[in-house]
């Protein structure tokens, strides 16, 4: 896990470098179905979707990361949707598919 954890997080790195943020939100969105559990690495995410948003203009989804980011901190071991993306635009109850390529790895 921690292998893909760490490739998606390059490749959405890599992507923002580029400011191709469609491709940078798609690898975090993998990273964060991955993190979800881990208080550090589930903040982390947030944060980068925080960053991501912002470059990209969207305060609709720099906004929503906020409060993600503080609720990350307090539940990430307590109670999360499974297979949520993080996205500022689902519900952060709503859970969702893991993708297929991901699910082995998600408890």
């Amino acid at each position: 896990m921690d292998e893909a954890y760490q490739r998606e997080v390059a490749r959405a790195d890599q992507a923002l470098r580029r400011d191709d943020f469609e491709t940078a939100f798609k690898h975090l969105e993998r990273a964060h179905v991955l993190a979800q559990r881990m208080t550090g690495r589930h903040t982390f995410i947030h944060w980068r979707m925080l960053v991501a948003g912002l470059r990209r203009g969207d305060l609709r989804e720099a906004l929503g990361q906020v409060p993600r980011i503080l609720a990350s901190m307090l539940f990430s071991r307590l109670w999360v949707p499974r297979g949520n993306n993080g996205r500022s635009r689902v519900s952060a109850f709503k859970p969702m598919p893991v993708p297929d390529d991901l699910r082995h790895l998600v408890p």
